[in-house]
């Protein structure tokens, strides 16, 4: 994974909000298939072999997405994990070392989490208000956006990427995500006058774009 997506996580991956653009739906708790102790224990105490590894890999993969709605338990399982690894860029790092479903939701979580942190950005959701028009959004984001733009609509792409990641649909999260990220890049491209941030933007989406669809293709 690029460094540059990365670099911009620091505290914002465990702590999402998970307020009002999170939708109150029904979950099977993730902790009906989370993290198993003893397996933590190893892996944290240097004695997991490569295959156990990568099952641990897997078993984080699957909870990550939604990890704010974890039991206590769960939660401190997960940090256990992270607390090892040396932070939430490690995590990502660690996950992105492993081929598959932890590679690509490495990726995927990297574009949630830079979504959230850019739908409370007003500079971006103005140009995103400006140019939607000249620019719709392309099919896939069809029944995902709001038909307002407002501080809401970069949080519920990430979202409905979240719930396909829950739901094990990883490929579709990965298509939403492609198409996302491409329209989010033209439209930072067609920013007339651009603040640094758009820019900023408009960069970490075109890196995303590159790392989702080779992991993507990967998986």
């Amino acid at each position: 994974m690029h460094d540059k997506p990365l670099s911009k996580l620091a505290g914002h991956l465990l702590n999402r909000r998970a307020g009002a653009s999170r939708p109150a739906r029904h979950r099977v708790a993730p902790d009906a298939f989370g993290l198993e102790e003893a397996k933590v224990l190893r892996f944290t105490d240097g004695t997991l072999d490569a295959a156990g590894e990568q099952r641990l890999a897997e078993e984080v993969a699957e909870i990550l997405p939604l990890n704010w709605s974890l039991t206590y338990r769960g939660k401190e399982r997960l940090h256990a994990v992270v607390e090892h690894l040396g932070g939430e860029s490690g995590l990502l790092r660690w996950l992105d070392r492993h081929p598959g479903l932890p590679r690509l939701t490495a990726r995927l979580v990297a574009l949630t989490s830079t979504l959230d942190r850019y739908s409370e950005d007003a500079d971006v959701v103005e140009a995103l208000c400006s140019l939607r028009a000249q620019n719709p959004p392309p099919a896939e984001l069809e029944g995902v956006l709001p038909p307002d733009t407002d501080a809401e609509t970069l949080s519920a792409v990430s979202y409905r990427i979240e719930e396909l990641l829950f739901e094990r649909h990883p490929q579709d999260a990965a298509r939403l995500a492609l198409a996302a990220t491409d329209w989010l890049r033209n439209i930072a491209r067609q920013a007339t006058s651009a603040s640094g941030q758009v820019g900023e933007m408009g960069d970490l989406m075109a890196h995303l774009h590159r790392d989702i669809d080779e992991a993507g293709a990967e998986t």
